[in-house]
């Protein structure tokens, strides 16, 4: 599932879209270096080279800034992988999470932090996370279709059991990343939903 490290996206057109990339670019490079504690509007516009009331005028404050971060991450054209079978799709849904938790900056853990001390951070990773699940929901969809699982398996589900297992080891419980563990947690899961555990 794609992480959050392409946060700084923007859609194209114009001076509010190149101040918007400026800014949201500035925030994460802030948390990140910084830490939550340091991520402050006018740190942020320091570090844009935008001029604070403009950041005040359109974000607010630092949960705006955050929310907005997120939102664009989510602003993309991402799909997950298609590759022939359920395990290979669940398995590069979780390669690309194991690259974007353990990217050099650390983007997607750092927001995943700040989620815990700003509501609206919080707000925003929910919906992020609810926009990638829905996207990914196809991958069900198309094993259905293939055979591999039975009707009524519930996507969601399915996803969540995926993919758990890869931000438990590696956020939670802070897990050297193995280059396995994305297969390791996509085929248990695979065999659970080909089993029935998410049907019903």
């Amino acid at each position: 599932m794609a992480s959050t490290t392409s946060a700084s996206g923007s859609r194209p057109g114009g001076r509010s879209a190149r101040v918007r990339a400026q800014v949201l670019e500035a925030t994460g490079a802030q948390l990140v270096e910084q830490g939550y504690d340091a991520l402050t509007v006018d740190a942020v516009a320091e570090r844009a080279g935008v001029h604070r009331t403009t950041v005040y005028r359109r974000w607010r404050d630092v949960g705006g800034l955050l929310a907005d971060l997120l939102e664009a991450a989510a602003d993309d054209s991402w799909e997950p992988a298609d590759t022939g079978t359920l395990e290979g799709d669940l398995t590069a849904l979780n390669e690309e999470i194991l690259a974007g938790v353990t990217a050099d900056p650390p983007l997607t853990t750092a927001l995943i932090a700040a989620s815990f001390r700003s509501a609206q951070a919080a707000d925003a990773l929910r919906a992020f996370w609810e926009d990638r699940y829905a996207r990914c929901a196809v991958v069900a969809e198309r094993a259905a279709r293939r055979g591999e699982l039975p009707a009524g398996t519930r996507p969601r589900d399915l996803l969540v059991a995926a993919t758990a297992p890869l931000y438990h080891e590696l956020v939670l419980l802070g897990t050297p990343p193995s280059p396995r563990l994305p297969a390791t947690a996509a085929r248990a899961a695979a065999a659970a939903a080909r089993a029935g555990a998410f049907t019903g």
